[in-house]
């Protein structure tokens, strides 16, 4: 009891991007404008789904959990980040860093169960369009995102149980930016040995399946276009477009996840920009290339921005 009591009492200090100091005020106008931006993209896309009635399609609604999970998942990081940049005073309690922690894999785990199902609405849709209905009916579409939520919080709940009975002495300076896994074990001064272990094993679970699956998905959908002999040149060079912006960063999203929690550890730099590749850029860049650039989304923004002026006008 007196070691969880200790273990409670502790003061984690994140060190953040300490090796430029020089540039953290600069640092922070770069990550501030990726936030605002992040945030505003995903908040708007959600909106947008919500307010009309002819994105109430399974892409959508998909689509919505999506930029609902991200924007969560960078007011999660990036708060503590910002702080980080401006103020020497670092510290972060042992309850808040685990619950950062805690939200932050399970959105992670989240989001690889979601672009898996995602991939696979748009397999059914190209490459099934005669059964699309049936097999992405509502209670379906609402099925496949609450198993995604659900076993991405169950998951991380199995690493949260085996956390709490660590014990947290001596050094308690966490060098990253957050409250990162692998980073909080090295402060531990338990054996880690089993838990490392274990985030191995269901990293790969949640990484390789899903990615593997959606690149499937993606090989058959490209198949399926150059079959149709309808489609335009244009028309094919924009679904290869979009399909390879969406490819590229599903590839940065799993590839940057498996670098960091299943290759051998890198020099820790590295690893703080590694990880920037899946907790900063598909946020960001998501709602421009799933949802942005497509006529529908675009349509509904300019309808409801010309409804608002409307309004305006007296």
């Amino acid at each position: 009891m007196m070691l969880v009591n200790q273990t409670i009492d502790i003061e984690f200090i994140l060190l953040g991007f300490r090796e430029f100091r020089e540039i953290q005020l600069l640092m922070f106008l770069i990550f501030l404008v990726i936030y605002a931006v992040t945030i505003t993209g995903n908040m708007i896309i959600i909106a947008l789904i919500v307010i009309n009635q002819n994105l109430h399609t399974p892409m959508y609604f998909f689509l919505g959990n999506l930029s609902f999970l991200e924007a969560c998942y960078v007011s999660n990081i990036f708060p503590q980040m910002l702080s980080g940049f401006l103020t020497e005073d670092r510290r972060i309690s042992f309850s808040r860093c685990i619950t950062q922690w805690y939200l932050f894999g399970s959105l992670e785990a989240t989001e690889c169960c979601l672009l898996c199902v995602m991939s696979y609405d748009r397999y059914t849709a190209i490459c099934r369009p005669l059964y699309y209905a049936t097999i992405m009916k509502t209670q379906t579409c609402v099925q496949l995102a609450a198993a995604s939520w659900i076993n991405g919080f169950l998951l991380v709940s199995i690493l949260l149980t085996l956390i709490l009975h660590l014990t947290f002495c001596g050094n308690s300076e966490i060098d990253h930016y957050f409250c990162e896994y692998y980073p909080l074990l090295q402060v531990s001064c338990s054996d880690t040995s089993v838990l490392e272990a274990t985030g191995f094993v269901l990293t790969g679970i949640f990484t390789l399946p899903p990615f593997l699956l959606t690149l499937v998905s993606y090989a058959y959908i490209i198949v399926a276009v150059l079959k149709i002999p309808s489609t335009t040149g244009r028309q094919k060079q924009k679904a290869f477009s979009t399909c390879s912006s969406h490819l590229a960063v599903v590839s940065i999203f799993y590839g940057s996840l498996m670098i960091v929690y299943m290759l051998p550890k890198n020099e820790e730099t590295m690893q703080k920009f590694s990880s920037l590749l899946y907790t900063a850029l598909p946020p960001l860049v998501n709602p421009f290339i799933y949802s942005l650039r497509n006529q529908e989304v675009n349509g509904a923004l300019k309808n409801n921005i010309g409804r608002l002026l409307q309004c305006r006008v007296p």
